[in-house]
């Protein structure tokens, strides 16, 4: 029963990333792929490719991965709650960025130096 559930939220999560990137310009397969949806979220959110490298270091992966739940809201036109959301509930509020009604505005992070 626990795998059950397991698998819904997975399929629920990749679903939704799925259509958030599609909403942004992105190619919605691209959810599925290890490591380059990661590339692809920085992009949506206007953030270096190298940032990439810094979610592969503990406790520095921790900041980059609130300043990308921040820059993500952000970038959908939504507030600090919901950024709050994407960041201690992330496999309900991805979703809810996929199939709701929010529409990309842009990368949130462009033009910024460092955070």
């Amino acid at each position: 029963m626990v795998l059950v559930v397991y698998l819904a939220i997975i399929v629920a999560v990749v679903a939704g990333m799925w259509k958030m990137f599609a909403k942004a310009g992105q190619p919605g397969w691209a959810a599925i792929v290890p490591i380059y949806n990661l590339f692809i979220l920085l992009k949506i959110v206007g953030r270096p490719w190298w940032w990439l490298l810094l979610m592969f270091i503990p406790l520095v992966s921790i900041v980059v991965a609130v300043v990308v739940c921040i820059d993500l809201a952000k970038s959908f036109g939504k507030g600090v709650g919901y950024a709050i959301g994407l960041i201690l509930l992330g496999f309900v509020f991805i979703p809810l960025l996929g199939f709701g009604d929010a529409q990309y505005q842009g990368p949130a992070a462009a033009g910024k130096q460092f955070l």
